[in-house]
């Protein structure tokens, strides 16, 4: 009679975290942080699958890892969003009960399920005032960090950690953030010359509290590059133009089958 195989479940929970730890890394990196005017998400993006989305009214959702798990999450936190506010208020869908529904189901894929997600989650809502806004975080343990004025991430983040940290200030512009957010993402984690990203490797979207209930819209095209210009005459714009039509829609072009590391 064969001895069962016995592995202890410390290792077994460290085997698990190092498997999708790796996992995230190979993704390309997201960064959120606050501006003047609500909360900017910036991803090196340059394929037709979206990694940032709009949950609800103030509500938004960016991840990294792989595509086909934080898509079905996403999907999920919509219709989570859109039931509590039908059922109950819009008032009573917020970004902290959508953090603690998704990190319920992290956290139990990751104890229960022979491979864990390997996706990193940002969960963000903003407020009326700068104090109002919310940032969390959520890994694949399903554990939840608040985070204030910005994170990274994915991809190797440290570099671009390291820049935020130096260079983010409290109440930047627009034009100013996006700038900072592009190079920390172009960031060499070997310490070499960083990488320049173009517009059409970015995915960008923002939280602008000053739009009425709907607060998210893309950024596409010619204005991100007006934006991301810091001599643009424009850079400094205070309104945006909205970069897709249609209540939830704006991820038409998304294939929930495809397995990429995004």
């Amino acid at each position: 009679m064969s001895m069962p195989f016995y592995v202890s479940p410390e290792q077994l929970m460290k085997d698990k975290a190092d498997y999708a730890r790796k996992g995230i890394a190979r993704g390309r990196s997201v960064v959120v942080l606050q501006y003047d005017r609500g909360i900017v998400f910036v991803a090196e993006n340059p394929q037709s699958l979206r990694k940032i989305s709009e949950i609800y009214d103030r509500i938004a959702f960016a991840a990294v890892g792989m595509y086909y798990e934080f898509e079905s999450l996403r999907v999920a936190g919509i219709r989570y969003a859109d039931l509590r506010g039908y059922s109950y208020d819009r008032s009573d869908v917020s970004a902290r009960g959508l953090a603690n529904a998704y990190a319920q189901t992290l956290g139990t894929v990751f104890t229960q399920e022979p491979k864990p997600y390997e996706i990193e989650l940002c969960v963000a809502e903003v407020g009326d005032t700068p104090e109002g806004d919310q940032i969390f975080r959520l890994t694949y343990d399903g554990s939840v960090a608040d985070q204030h004025g910005f994170l990274v991430m994915g991809g190797a983040s440290g570099p671009a950690e390291e820049r935020l940290k130096r260079d983010w200030q409290e109440g930047m512009p627009l034009g100013d953030a996006l700038v900072l957010a592009v190079s920390a993402l172009g960031a060499d984690p070997a310490g070499g010359a960083d990488r320049s990203l173009a517009p059409d490797q970015l995915e960008v979207a923002v939280l602008d509290r000053h739009r009425p209930r709907r607060t998210f819209r893309r950024i596409i095209g010619p204005l991100l590059a007006d934006l991301i210009n810091a001599d643009s005459p424009t850079a400094h714009a205070p309104e945006l133009d909205d970069g897709a039509p249609g209540h939830h829609d704006t991820l038409s072009g998304e294939h929930p089958s495809a397995e990429a590391q995004a």
